[in-house]
């Protein structure tokens, strides 16, 4: 389920490298990561993580390393196991079974002599049809053709829930087509940004001549497209307005979107995907810049055109080509980017790839290697034990209205959950995997995929789906399905630990359960329904008083400075740092009833129960960013970085106050009329 929009507990790093040990005891707390000379009053984050933060350097092949690396770091080699016994049994299973899938399709990634041999010979033929694009309706049945192939290009279109009629599904279009991670790459007059575009312009330079244009022409062809870009960019949302659902949701009979962009040959491009005989309406998140994209399709040069085709289909597929286009792709977006120092080792770039193209076949053999049944029910009780005390919460809230509150508790009742796997899993029997042939698996992944999320268009929504793979290490809530999800990745130290005691457990994957718990309720989460219909059930004045206590987070995420002049961006954060706070408030007071019926439990190690809760939140912040990474971060990323996760949500916490002795005046303390609770 690539295309469902989700709201994640974390963004992480696509996989990690390093012999780092992950110092985690059975009791569930290290002291030995702890920084003893600065205390919880001043700054907890570096309290609980200044030591591990001064021992563990980011490997070099990273962006980024912390908590969810170290989790996902453990499961690779569950993993590496699994794809290194299948490309074995992938000979003797049965065509499309799982075996055969994974191991047939890890093979082909490691066959590293028949892909250099290859080299560009791949894709040579989609090359040489481009020749054929003479005009702007052209552009649009090969940016189809490309979409189907997984490639990117021009805008994003794809199907999934009507998020005003969440039981059938709907075609959405929304702005892309960027090759730097945000319209102000393109636009920000700095000299960070500066060296940032030029070094993308030599980049797509160097990707068009080792395709086979001259050096000349590519230098030319890659202003030409850094300048159409920029056009898109310009035209282009901020990460900000597009957290605005109502904002996106501009419901278009296909005549009105060809009337609004009449220069795209918009029946041309559904014809090309088979679906313009069913398909009447699109959903269209940023009308302004399907104008736009209209507009440059009438007055820039075909050839143009056929230079940004040409630059995404490298683009798209460059990690599938021999070394000289995948060093080039990590020359720019690995270093240059991101600031990593060197590639990662082939192996666990081949797992990602198998983890994102058949990852329930991946997930079906981790699952049964990797993941407990117990661990599933000690999930189930805490989601209720933690559901049951966010609807105590809602009864005692002193700022919203009876009425409010009674279509708040429906909606947090009727909030489904997923623990560790799917009960259905996905059929890949039809799908052509074979060991010698790494770009034809991916590319054919893609149009089985693609097909795949095209024929929802004629069926109802199958809330079954998962839009994340058993083995990852995160979690999310769909609003749409009004769902929040656990894959059996994430569920070990020191998120969840079956030898821990509730304190740990219930600071760490507790908050993390009723961190997607709040998302239905946060800014953009509360928009939807009981029924994941994005629909108003809130009385005017509550939904007044919600936005001033919103208002207040942003101010209070706007001041934390994370990169020389760079601030977090409180307004792109404030559902994760809505739902952060209503995670760590929500799970303590679910884990203080447990204490009052069944008797509160004495001090480990010197910590209270209290104690132990609240430093485990802040442990499962930890981590480190490359300054590169960090930039990216802030200007696409709605998560907060985690020292501004773990102290500026305890900063606003009474139970973090009292449990650790903070007082006024204290830097890990706000002010009352700083303080935000909303949940």
């Amino acid at each position: 389920m690539k295309y469902q929009k989700l709201r994640a507990i974390a963004l992480m790093a696509a996989a990690t490298l390093g012999s780092h040990a992950f110092a985690q005891t059975s009791k569930g707390i290290d002291k030995t990561n702890f920084d003893a000379e600065t205390k919880p009053s001043t700054d907890m984050y570096q309290h609980v993580n200044g030591n591990w933060l001064t021992l563990n350097d980011i490997p070099a092949s990273e962006a980024r390393w912390g908590s969810f690396n170290e989790v996902d770091e453990r499961n690779r080699t569950t993993l590496k196991a699994i794809l290194s016994k299948s490309a074995t049994e992938a000979r003797a299973a049965k065509k499309g079974a799982d075996w055969q899938l994974v191991g047939d399709f890890y093979a082909s990634g490691m066959d590293t002599t028949t892909i250099e041999n290859l080299g560009i010979k791949p894709i040579e033929a989609e090359l040489k049809a481009l020749k054929k694009v003479k005009k702007p309706a052209d552009v649009l049945t090969k940016l189809a053709h490309f979409h189907e192939m997984g490639v990117p290009g021009g805008f994003g279109f794809y199907i999934t829930a009507d998020e005003k009629d969440s039981k059938v599904n709907a075609a959405y279009l929304s702005q892309a087509g960027l090759g730097l991670p945000e319209r102000s790459y393109y636009l920000e007059k700095t000299e960070r940004f500066e060296k940032i575009r030029t070094a993308y312009t030599t980049h797509i330079a160097n990707m068009l001549v080792l395709s086979g244009v001259d050096a000349k022409q590519a230098a030319k062809d890659a202003k030409a497209i850094l300048e159409l870009e920029t056009a898109m960019a310009t035209a282009s949302r901020t990460p900000v307005e597009n957290r605005d659902p109502q904002k996106t949701y501009n419901k278009k009979s296909t005549a009105e979107l060809q009337a609004l962009s009449p220069n795209m040959n918009w029946q041309g491009y559904f014809a090309t995907q088979k679906i313009n005989t069913v398909l009447k309406e699109v959903i269209v998140g940023q009308p302004e810049f399907f104008k736009a994209f209209s507009n440059e399709l009438k007055n820039t040069n075909i050839k143009t055109w056929q230079a940004y085709l040409r630059w995404n289909l490298l683009r798209g597929t460059s990690g599938y080509l021999s070394s000289p286009f995948v060093n080039e792709s990590f020359e720019f977006y690995g270093k240059t980017l991101r600031g990593t120092k060197v590639q990662r080792p082939r192996w666990k770039k081949i797992q990602d790839v198998v983890n994102g193209q058949v990852g329930e076949a991946l997930g079906k053999l981790y699952v049964e290697q990797a993941f407990s049944p117990k661990a599933k029910e000690r999930m189930e009780s805490m989601i209720q034990d933690i559901r049951a005390a966010f609807a105590v919460r809602i009864n005692n809230l002193d700022w919203m209205s009876n009425e409010t509150k009674a279509k708040a508790l429906i909606k947090l009742n009727a909030i489904v959950y997923k623990i560790g796997y799917p009960d259905k899993w996905r059929d890949y029997s039809s799908l052509d995997v074979v060991a010698n042939d790494y770009i034809g698996n991916n590319l054919r992944t893609n149009v089985f995929d693609y097909k795949f999320m095209l024929d929802k268009l004629t069926q109802p929504v199958d809330k079954s789906e998962w839009g994340m793979t058993p083995p990852t290490v995160n979690a999310y809530y769909n609003p749409s399905a009004n769902e929040i999800v656990f894959p059996a990745g994430i569920l070990q130290p020191p998120f969840f630990d079956m030898n821990a005691d509730d304190a740990v457990n219930y600071g760490g994957i507790g908050a993390v359960i009723a961190h997607e718990l709040t998302h239905g309720f946060d800014d953009q989460g509360s928009q939807y329904d009981f029924e994941g219909n994005l629909k108003n059930w809130w009385t005017e004045e509550d939904l007044a008083k919600f936005k001033v206590k919103t208002d207040k987070i942003i101010a209070q995420f706007n001041e934390y400075t994370v990169l020389d002049t760079v601030h977090v961006n409180g307004a792109l954060t404030v559902g994760e740092n809505i739902a952060d706070l209503g995670g760590v408030t929500i799970a303590f007071e679910a884990l203080q009833r447990n204490w009052a019926k069944n008797g509160k439990p004495e001090p480990i190690d010197g910590l209270t129960p209290e104690q132990r809760f609240c430093i485990s939140f802040a442990q499962i912040w930890r981590g480190k960013y490359r300054d590169q990474a960090l930039l990216e971060r802030i200007k696409t990323d709605p998560h907060s970085p985690g020292v501004w996760r773990a102290n500026g949500t305890l900063s606003n916490f009474s139970g973090f106050y009292e449990a650790f002795d903070i007082k006024d005046g204290d830097p890990m303390k706000l002010s009352a009329e700083k303080r935000t609770i909303i949940w």
